[in-house]
């Protein structure tokens, strides 16, 4: 069964520091900033082994200590409830990690 789409606005509105994708398809996206690579790529890691337990991965880039995060659920076609608890377990990451 497919998961429920969320209006992408609506998505954020308990999410802090996210918005909506300017893009082609429905999605969340948040730029963080971490005090060096080093301190990204650790960001990086932690985001990436939760990823695999939700079997659910981010689309994301790393440019020295800025690391941009885009969540969309492709399977569904938009927003769902994966995309916004994948959301909050970034924020938790990044901010243990310094991320702002």
């Amino acid at each position: 069964m497919a998961r429920p789409t969320l209006d992408p606005a609506a998505a954020l509105k308990d999410l802090t520091g996210w918005s909506v994708h300017d893009g082609d398809r429905p999605a969340i996206e948040r730029t963080l900033k971490f005090a060096d690579f080093n301190t990204a790529f650790a960001f990086m890691t932690r985001v990436a082994l939760k990823a695999e337990t939700m079997d659910h991965h981010p689309e994301w880039s790393n440019v020295y200590n800025r690391v941009t995060v885009l969540l969309t659920t492709h399977d569904a076609g938009g927003v769902t409830d994966l995309d916004t608890t994948m959301a909050r377990f970034i924020d938790a990451a990044a901010e243990t990690l310094g991320g702002e």
